[in-house]
């Protein structure tokens, strides 16, 4: 029995002690307030407690939900009416904060005599009011040991005494149970929409200064995609995932132009005056709308930066172990997959996390705008592992560029096209990474001014909402508009630089044959000769070979096969016929040469005797026509055979060769788009 006694005190003491640190863990402490309902004067206490039964936080609040009740208490349906209502609205105040319930008879009384009134005013029993809650007894309320000495009537009531409640969401921001709705820690509860910081003229400059570059953003990387389609086969690896970078910033465009068409009818859940709701903040996925958006801007978004890091990959690619436009577009499905893949399984993942978030500034849905758990992890956290990785690869592709600068002997003008081809990487990263980090720096600084703009606002609306106020605010802060449209216009000018990047005379002449159809198609053809741009694989990032001996403007030098030999970049400096007849002569010698070491003890030159020169052509040149001299050259020796003459054969074989390899010119002169003119650098202005 003994043992008994002293595990019911020990439990008593704990449940004391465990109320009291929990209070102080809130900064609460236990206080009495004075009652100031003037229905509830005149009782056997006048101190009461909040929040009270009914989980209302201030007296205030508790007088307006009692309203409806004042016609039946004036009228004096029951003598229990008044008791019942006030010790749900106004407790009785006793240690510990400890507040006692009314007995279940007492509310059954009540609701029985006063049940008819309140169906002739069209008034029901609110469903938190049903007796089967409280507990059976037949004790008065309130009892007599729930009295304390200061909370029996005096003169002089005790003073309240400031508390931190919490975050108690109002009235007119509630949204229906079951949605999954939070805002600032309070369930099935929403922010105020289009905005919670700002006046509606700020909003409406907001609202057009997004719409007014989204279309501008639009309109660019539109341009890139159709450049694209007109000419696919131009946009090859390692440059191609420009194009992919330009459609993802091309759909956030489009999603931000949405958004400022519809407004705030997406964004936003209308108010709905009869049930004392505002507008507000729409959350989680039940509004369809706000849920495409959503998966369009989120999944294009961190597609962008994916597609970013795909580029300097294959940049990297192409500069380190010097792969070319072949090799690394076999890589093509790997990119894809990683590209598309992993950012829809992030877009699916806040999906089933119910992350989904209005955005009243610009219209449209995001992420992270009261979540910031969410801005972290799934937004701050993609981005900057694009921008980390994409800046190491880059550099190390700058870096190996320019190692080929320094230690590779090219010609001038190969050496002025390799640092117009690092200043247009660098140009466009630059380009692109600038407002990448801006966007970057904005989500930190309102992640971390966010919970102080929120606390502030609280501070001012509290009465407002008739919420509690927060306790001992020390410092409040504001957010400014500049931020924000900071913010958006570096999310939208990052799909820009693609523009720049296709930006060429070789594109104003494919825009200029695609509009007047065949009448410009020569003249394209001509631009294309004169403007081809260079596989920059093939151009810049080849393993050197061995030099080849040529002979340009009357002098003797070496070259390097970067890119061509050194006979074929000669070439380019002189005019179109200047070159193709030194191409003629040099070819000429080189299939003289071969012919008379590779014959055979029989006298007949052999199939392969021109092939050391077919391999000595530049790349892109057109080896079917080498069979020509080939068959020619054959019938020539079988001729000589026949007449059994060795001198005849020799000066047919030089003559026959010289003719071949005329016509051979004349050809490669002809057919545009060769290796010859594939090397041929777009102008300055392209860098």
């Amino acid at each position: 029995m003994t043992m008994d006694l002293l595990w019911v005190l020990w439990s008593l003491v704990t449940a004391s002690m465990a109320i009291h640190m929990e209070a102080g863990g809130s900064h609460s402490m236990f206080t009495c307030e004075p009652i100031t309902l003037r229905m509830c004067h005149d009782l056997p206490y006048n101190s009461t407690f909040m929040p009270n039964l009914l989980n209302h936080y201030d007296q205030q609040t508790a007088a307006l939900a009692m309203e409806p009740f004042h016609p039946m208490v004036n009228l004096e349906c029951s003598p229990d009416l008044r008791t019942f209502l006030c010790a749900l609205y106004t407790p009785v105040c006793t240690e510990y904060g400890r507040m006692t319930l009314p007995c279940r008879r007492l509310c059954q009384r009540a609701r029985a005599e006063c049940h008819q009134l309140m169906e002739i005013f069209g008034l029901s029993w609110p469903e938190e009011m049903e007796c089967e809650r409280f507990p059976e007894c037949e004790d008065p309320y309130p009892r007599p040991a729930d009295l304390l000495p200061s909370s029996s009537v005096t003169a002089e009531p005790p003073a309240p005494v400031q508390r931190d409640y919490g975050f108690w969401c109002p009235r007119e921001l509630k949204v229906d149970p079951g949605l999954g709705y939070t805002f600032l820690g309070a369930r099935d509860c929403s922010a105020p929409c289009p905005s919670m910081h700002f006046h509606r003229d700020e909003l409406r400059f907001a609202r057009y200064f997004v719409g007014v570059v989204s279309i501008v953003c639009l309109s660019a990387t539109l341009f890139t995609f159709l450049t694209f389609l007109i000419d696919m086969a131009r946009f090859r690896y390692p440059e191609r995932p420009i194009v992919f970078y330009a459609v993802c910033y091309m759909m956030v465009a489009l999603v931000y132009f949405l958004g400022f068409l519809l407004e705030d009818r997406v964004a936003c859940n209308p108010a709905s005056p009869g049930r004392f709701r505002a507008a507000t903040v729409t959350q989680g996925s039940h509004n369809k709308a706000c849920t495409l958006l959503f998966m369009t801007l989120y999944f294009f978004t961190m597609a962008g930066g994916a597609w970013w890091v795909v580029l300097t990959l294959t940049w990297f690619l192409a500069a380190v172990p010097k792969w070319g436009s072949e090799a690394i577009e076999k890589k093509a499905l790997i990119f894809h997959a990683a590209a598309w893949g992993l950012p829809g399984i992030l877009t699916v993942t806040l999906l089933a996390l119910n992350k989904v978030e209005g955005d009243g500034l610009s219209g449209v849905c995001f992420l992270g705008m009261h979540d910031r758990p969410a801005l972290r992890w799934f937004l701050l956290a993609p981005l900057c592992f694009d921008v980390v990785l994409g800046v190491a690869l880059l550099l190390a592709g700058i870096a190996a560029l320019n190692r080929v600068r320094m230690e590779i002997p090219l010609e001038k003008e190969n050496q002025d096209k390799l640092v117009k081809f690092m200043i247009r990487i660098g140009v466009f990263s630059a380009l692109y990474l600038v407002p990448l980090l801006t966007v970057i720096g904005c989500y930190m600084y309102e992640h971390s001014y966010r919970p102080l703009w929120e606390t502030s606002w609280v501070q001012e609306k509290c009465r407002h909402y008739h919420i509690p106020c927060p306790y001992q605010v020390k410092q409040t802060s504001h957010p400014d508009l500049a931020l924000f449209l900071i913010k958006y216009l570096m999310t939208l000018v990052v799909g820009i630089p693609s523009v720049f990047w296709v930006g060429s005379k070789k594109t104003c002449f494919e825009w200029a044959s695609f509009f007047h159809g065949h009448r410009r198609k020569d003249m394209v053809k001509e631009s294309q000769q004169a403007l081809q741009e260079p596989d920059l694989s093939q151009l810049l990032l080849r393993e050197p070979g061995p030099p080849v001996a040529r002979k340009s403007r009357g002098t003797s030098t070496q070259g390097t096969s970067t890119h061509a030999s050194s006979t074929h970049l000669a070439m380019l400096d002189e005019p179109a016929s200047a070159s193709t007849s030194r191409a003629g002569s040099v070819r000429s010698k080189a299939s003289s040469h071969h012919g008379s070491q590779r014959r055979s003890r029989d006298g007949r030159c052999t199939a392969t005797s021109f092939r050391p020169a077919e391999e000595r052509l530049p790349y892109g040149s057109m080896p079917r026509l080498v069979d020509q001299p080939r068959q020619c050259s054959a019938t020539r020796l079988e001729s000589q055979s026949r007449h059994g003459s060795t001198q005849r054969l020799d000066g047919q074989s030089r003559h026959g060769s010289t003719r071949d390899l005329c016509i051979t010119a004349q050809a490669v002169q002809s057919t545009p788009g060769n290796g010859i003119h594939r090397v041929v650098e777009e102008d300055g202005a392209t860098a």
